[in-house]
This record gives C-alpha cells, sequence and structure tokens, in this order.
C-alpha cells in the first residue's frame, strides 16, 4: 500500500508564489519518478512537471521557467515551487509517482490540492 500526502495548496493572487509538497509512505520500493500533473475544470489533466530518480526533469510547456521541481529522495518527497503564477494556474494540482515493479510499473495519484490564483 503507497500512500501520498500532499500540501501546500492555496489562494494566491496572480503574481505570487506557492510550494507544493508531496510525501510517498507505504510500500515504496524502486522508484521511476515523481511528479505533478493539474487538472482545470472541464479540461484533461496535464503534465506540470515530473523529475526522475535520476533528477532528470522534464516540465509542461506553459511552466515557462516560472515553477521548479526538486525531491527528497531520502524522504520520497517531492517539491513543486510555483513562482509568478497566473490564474492559469488555477486548477487540482496531482502528486504522482511510478515505481519500478519487477515485471510491471505501478503509478499511484495523490488525492489533489487545490491552487486559486485570484487576478
Amino acid at each position: 500500500q503507497v500512500q501520498l500526502a500532499e500540501s501546500g495548496g492555496g489562494l494566491v493572487q496572480a503574481g505570487g508564489s506557492l510550494r507544493l509538497s508531496c510525501a510517498a509512505s507505504g510500500s515504496i520500493f524502486s522508484v521511476n519518478s515523481m511528479g505533478w500533473y493539474r487538472q482545470a475544470p472541464g479540461k484533461q489533466r496535464e503534465l506540470v512537471a515530473v523529475i526522475t530518480s535520476g533528477d532528470s526533469t522534464n516540465y509542461g510547456e506553459f511552466v515557462k521557467g516560472r515553477f521548479t521541481i526538486s525531491s527528497d529522495n531520502a524522504k520520497n518527497t517531492v517539491y513543486l515551487e510555483m513562482n509568478s503564477l497566473k490564474p492559469e494556474d488555477t486548477a487540482v494540482y496531482y502528486c504522482n509517482l511510478r515505481l519500478n515493479g519487477r515485471y510491471a510499473r505501478y503509478e499511484y495519484w495523490g488525492q489533489g490540492t487545490q491552487v486559486t490564483v485570484s487576478s
């Protein structure tokens, strides 16, 4: 059993900053990657940022240098520093964890944390 505990969402004015955290616990074996996705009302879930166990990162095109993903592998925790937030960044942000099993890859999602950016 794996649990993902997200924190750090909230309401912020445009141009402001937020830091999201996600801590994984439970049967954590070989981590492939941890990351963040988001889903706004009426839209599909999209990649925000992902970081691999080897510290490679990938960001959604809309990030454009505003967000930074980092991780603490010893704590199985991933962070997302979000700066210069825009109203269009308003969404539910979901933590994602991918584990490498012997024969398959396992994927887990957090419950989501709301980020609201006011204009």
